[in-house]
């Protein structure tokens, strides 16, 4: 057991003790104050019926039916006994008068207002008795004893003993409490362990049962946490894979071309085109690679700036449309009022350019990428967000890859993506979530890709 299992359980077990200790002083401090006011007499309903059908006994019926009704009774263990005493302090029946039960009767008698504890009654013009009930028949102080069980009176625990029994258990309850605390915390000391050693897809949420409170929180915390880190770690390790091989590629066929020119000195002119072809698409996909590893960084973000996304997207439609036109395609913008925005004018030039550039290049020939501004038939209000819309005639996307064409490196199965190095919609995916916008992807009736963007407009 570790060091907070023992703070625990001594700060438990002292706050045990010392609430014990406060209510027992309380409880001491009123038996103390009650055994003042009345050290050696009953006053309970008991001893106060008793009392009151003595003193009317006397009253109506004289000596001789308070001596019948004293002497008939004997009373059981539980009854109240009540004692008849004179001027001289003798009892009507001749019993031994408890000194201090009679000091404290007479002195209660002798009040203003009658007390339950005792009574002076006369019977007569000139002579009385004093009724009262002391604790016990021998005048001591003391409870009457319990009913028997088992064929003998059940005594009271002594009190060394009452005191360890107290003892064990609040030793018993501060351990049990201070365990269901520390364990959990175990857990998840191991947990953090197992992770920092690599083990990524340890969990603490099954062993933290039923719990629904803070400890098991963080425990469910520490899973997502794990859930992602494992993400991040696999996403980096296929990334790495990714980029080694496209890596592969284009080196292979440049050491291909210089062998190919050491052999055939004629075609070096020829291999040097070819090796120049190879070198600028190793350079595009270090600077897209850079450019997306910036951008999941969050580094030298480019500064914000006003900006009018409306004449930006213009000028990205005009670029592709010389594009588009070269290979029997088009570019279709309607145009539409200025939208000023506080943003990165570059990222989003670089999310709105892969999309329409993407979208020029797997539409089909004879056909157009339909780029447009807002909601189709709704105007652009003002504090609403940007939206921009590019759809193309292409071959579109399986349904269920329409989420991961946004990672690094993706190509869809329908071989959509085989051109390219399928970094430029996960570079658009970044930059508009630096934003706090959204990017999202669906399939096109009649065939093709729409792709969907939102950016606020700040």
């Amino acid at each position: 057991m570790g060091r907070l299992f023992w703070k625990f359980f001594l700060a438990f077990w002292l706050a045990l003790l010392l609430a014990g200790a406060a209510v027992g002083s309380l409880v001491w401090l009123h038996q103390q104050r009650v055994a003042r006011d009345e050290p050696a007499l009953a006053a309970g309903p008991r001893a106060a019926l008793a009392l009151q059908a003595a003193a009317a006994t006397l009253r109506h019926g004289g000596v001789p039916a308070l001596r019948a009704l004293l002497g008939d009774a004997a009373p059981p263990w539980s009854a109240a006994v009540v004692y008849a005493v004179d001027r001289d302090g003798k009892d009507l029946l001749g019993r031994d008068v408890p000194a201090d039960a009679l000091e404290r009767a007479r002195g209660l008698a002798a009040r203003p207002v009658a007390p339950r504890a005792a009574r002076a009654v006369r019977y007569d013009d000139a002579s009385g008795l004093l009724l009262f009930v002391p604790f016990a028949a021998d005048g001591t102080i003391r409870p009457a004893p319990r009913p028997a069980r088992f064929g003998r009176p059940a005594e009271p625990l002594p009190p060394v003993l009452l005191g360890a029994i107290g003892l064990l258990a609040s030793v018993a309850f501060s351990a049990l409490l201070a365990w269901s605390l520390t364990r959990p915390i175990r857990h998840l000391r191991r947990a953090v362990a197992s992770v920092a050693e690599g083990r990524l897809d340890t969990r603490v949420a099954p062993l933290m049962g039923r719990r629904a409170d803070e400890i098991a929180d963080l425990g469910r915390d520490f899973d997502q946490m794990a859930h992602r880190l494992q993400q991040l770690v696999a996403s980096q390790r296929r990334l790495l894979h990714d980029v080694s091989h496209e890596l592969r590629s284009p080196l292979a066929r440049l050491q291909a071309a210089v062998g190919l020119a050491r052999q055939d000195p004629e075609r070096t002119a020829s291999m040097l085109e070819r090796i120049e072809r190879e070198a600028n698409r190793l350079d595009g996909l270090v600077g897209e690679l850079l450019a997306l590893a910036r951008l999941e960084a969050g580094n030298a973000l480019p500064p914000l700036e006003r900006v009018d996304l409306v004449e930006l997207v213009e000028a990205i439609v005009d670029d592709a449309r010389f594009e588009a036109r070269a290979s029997g395609r088009d570019v279709s913008f309607a145009g539409a009022d200025p939208v000023m925005a506080t943003a990165r004018a570059e990222l989003l030039h670089r999310a709105f350019e892969n999309v329409i550039r993407n979208a020029v290049k797997y539409t089909r020939e004879g056909t157009a990428v339909e780029v447009r501004v807002g909601l189709p038939g709704a105007p652009v209000r003002d504090g609403a967000p940007f939206v921009l819309s590019v759809a193309d005639r292409g071959p579109g996307v399986p349904e269920p890859e329409l989420e991961a064409i946004f990672e690094p490196f993706h190509r869809a199965r329908n071989g959509a993506g085989e051109h390219g190095f399928g970094l430029g919609l996960a570079i658009a995916r970044r930059a508009i979530e630096a934003h706090g916008g959204r990017i999202v992807a669906r399939n096109r009736d009649g065939g093709g890709l729409a792709v969907e963007i939102e950016v606020p407009r700040g």
